[in-house]
Formats: C-alpha cells, structure tokens, sequence
C-alpha cells in the first residue's frame, strides 16, 4: 500500500493512529477534529471487503485498525487521526453483522470486523423495506452513526426468534422492541 510522506500522513499516519491504544478499546474518534486532508482511494464494498488502490486489503488485522478510526461525518465516510481527516467510500454500510447469539434477554450480533453488538434501545435494529421489491433491508447501529448490514443467514435467526405482536414479527433485546415486518408478509 503506498503511505504518503515521512510525517505520519496517510495509510501511515491512520495506522499509527489506530495502533496508540491497543486493547484499551476503540480511538475516541468523536473528540478528534482535525483538518480535512483529502480523499484516500479505500472503498469498503457493498459486500464487505475493503479495497485499497482496486485491490482488496488482504489482512484482517489492518482492516479492523483502519474500522477503528472510521467516522460518518455529515460530509461522509472518513479515516480519522488526531492530525487528519481522510475520506472515504462506502457503498452500502461500513460492516455486516454476520453472526448472532442470544445472551440472556441481549440480542449479540458480531461484525465482519470483530465488533460486538448488544441491540438495545441505544444501538437499535432497523429494517427498511424496498418500496419496488419489498425486499427487507434490515441492519444494526454499531456505534455513533455507523452501522452494519445484517447478513442474510443472520437475519433468517431473526425471524425465526421472532413473536407476533400488534400484527409485526418482533425481536426483543435489552427490554426494546424491534419490529422486523409485518407477520406473513412473506419475510424469509
């Protein structure tokens, strides 16, 4: 991957960045605002895979580095250091959840990235339905404005923990309710 400049610029300055606290939890992000750097040619794919210069990012561990740093800001998808704001595009939504475990009354989901999930009344699941299709559209907040596409097979799990109520499929978790669609409606 090219690394713009000495200075800590770039894919070196985003890493070197991510790296500062390791095992004491994600970046604070939310409090870093920097000047806007430019554009970086990362693209995270409708299906997940995050691209670099048209070729896929091929370690798992610099894709979770580069996740922790990632913010929506109202001008889009962004890498963000303490020094620098780098753009980013994003096709779909910036993660799939891809797993899912019940834990106690906590719906658990973990992302393709290694994020873990407790949908509740602050990190909700939302399922939009395509107007043309019907095709759901279901995904979960994973923090601040990021969310991430719950995977097809995760969402059959769903579905088939789901108890009618007020005419809608519904989950539970952490005492919210999460209206999946409309019961019979043809949902997988």
């Amino acid at each position: 991957m090219a690394e713009r400049g000495e200075n800590g610029t770039g894919l070196a300055g985003v890493s070197a960045a991510a790296r500062q606290a390791p095992g004491r939890g994600l970046p604070p992000v939310h409090l870093w605002n920097p000047a806007h750097c430019g554009d970086i040619d990362i693209v995270i794919r409708r299906d997940g895979v995050w691209m670099h210069e048209g070729s896929p990012i091929g370690r798992p561990e610099l894709v979770r580095l580069f996740s922790t740093v990632l913010r929506k800001d109202p001008d889009g998808y962004c890498l963000v250091t303490p020094v620098e704001k780098l753009t980013i595009q994003v096709e779909d939504l910036p993660f799939r959840a891809v797993t899912l475990e019940s834990r106690g009354d906590a719906l658990v989901f973990t992302t393709d990235v290694g994020d873990e999930v407790e949908a509740g009344p602050d990190l909700p699941i939302v399922v939009d339905t395509d107007p043309v299709s019907e095709e759901p559209s279901p995904r979960v907040r994973v923090r601040a404005d990021l969310w991430a596409r719950i995977a097809r097979p995760v969402f059959y799990q769903l579905v088939e923990m789901a108890t009618v109520e007020e005419d809608r499929l519904t989950v539970r978790s952490r005492g919210a309710a999460f209206p999946l669609g409309p019961a019979g409606a043809g949902l997988p």
